[in-house]
């Protein structure tokens, strides 16, 4: 199944995020996976608790899986940051001030023929909602306390994204360091 977004065209990079070309997203995704720039945004409501998403079921990779707030790709001559605010909007209704926290490489194969091979930049911020979230890209989205959510991951994580479990402790540990609102129990 490939849906509309897959027409899109991403910016392929080296290890070191440097620009070395571009491809089309569903070429980008498609085995064999070609190295791109991407971002996961991760955002708290001002209890605490961080803002999950289910992805919908008409995704090409990992639909229904539950995963951060908000990722995606930038479009050439945009910033990362850029492309993170503009996919909040377009893909939960809301703004959010940014701050980015950190980046990574991941490769993980979905099944025989689609996966990812991605440089991540991870961004975090406050967001309290209301949400309006986009059918085409959400199925749900749920505050959810962070000691509940890293329990259900490590309960069923075959229920999230690979990108998600990789990032989330380091957002977590980025996230108290960087004095976003931690919930006082």
């Amino acid at each position: 199944m490939q849906n509309a977004s897959s027409q899109e065209t991403l910016i392929l990079v080296d290890s070191e995020d440097r620009r070395i070309g571009s491809a089309a997203k569903a070429d980008c995704h498609r085995r064999p996976l070609r190295l791109h720039r991407a971002f996961s945004v991760f955002l708290f409501d001002r209890d605490g608790r961080m803002l999950i998403t289910k992805r919908s079921a008409k995704k090409d990779t990992w639909p229904g899986f539950w995963s951060n707030a908000c990722c995606s790709h930038p479009h050439d001559e945009e910033s990362t940051e850029g492309a993170a605010l503009r996919r909040l909007k377009e893909e939960l209704g809301v703004s959010a001030e940014l701050r980015f926290l950190f980046t990574f490489e991941y490769r993980a194969d979905y099944d025989a023929t689609w996966g990812e091979h991605e440089l991540d930049h991870v961004f975090v911020g406050q967001c309290d909602g209301p949400l309006d979230p986009d059918r085409d890209e959400v199925d749900e989205a749920k505050f959810i306390d962070v000691a509940d959510l890293k329990q259900a991951v490590r309960d069923r994580p075959e229920r999230y994204t690979p990108w998600f479990k990789i990032s989330l402790d380091r957002v977590l540990d980025s996230r108290c360091a960087g004095g976003l609102p931690r919930r006082s129990d």
